[in-house]
């Protein structure tokens, strides 16, 4: 099992974490690339996991305001805090552009913040969103905290910054 998440196809991660509450097969995926060990150590001397990877990187992408230190995870509220602000393509679009509700995820909590995390990551490397954004110039834009209860004004006028991999992605 070790070897799992060296060997699979970024794509098939994409696809478990988008149908994780509808297959217990593509539950049983995600788990098990999660929980796969990357052959480093975290700060406390303990096996590095591809969670623990994956926290780190959306804690080193979305996560600047909330006083991360380089290296350590985003936690559940830096990844809702976050959530609540990802757009795709721009700012001013409606609902169906705001990313957290396009995947389905009316809630970010201690349950699912992990996989929300490794969604946004696993899109910006292989899904819809990199396809989109070698194709159709869209990217994961970060706006301001609660985009749905701007005026038209408000989301026209926030500030925002794109977000995105070197080509290529990354895991």
């Amino acid at each position: 099992m070790a070897s799992i998440a060296k060997d699979l196809d970024p794509k098939l991660f994409y696809d478990a974490i988008v149908h994780f509450d509808e297959s217990d097969e593509a539950k049983e995926l995600y788990y098990q690339v999660m929980d796969t060990p990357t052959g480093r150590k975290n700060k406390s001397g303990s096996d590095e996991t591809v969670r623990d990877r994956i926290l780190k990187a959306y804690g080193v992408l979305f996560c600047e305001e909330a006083g991360l230190e380089p290296g350590d995870k985003a936690g559940v509220d830096e990844v809702a805090d976050t959530a609540d602000r990802l757009y795709i393509g721009g700012t001013g679009y409606d609902p169906d552009h705001w990313y957290r509700m396009k995947y389905h995820f009316p809630v970010i909590d201690d349950d699912n913040y992990d996989r929300f995390a490794a969604l946004v990551l696993a899109d910006m490397n292989c899904g819809p969103l990199h396809d989109a954004a070698l194709n159709d110039g869209d990217t994961l834009v970060v706006g301001e905290a609660d985009p749905l209860h701007m005026t038209a004004q408000q989301r026209k006028n926030q500030k925002v910054k794109s977000v995105s991999f070197p080509s290529g992605g990354a895991q």
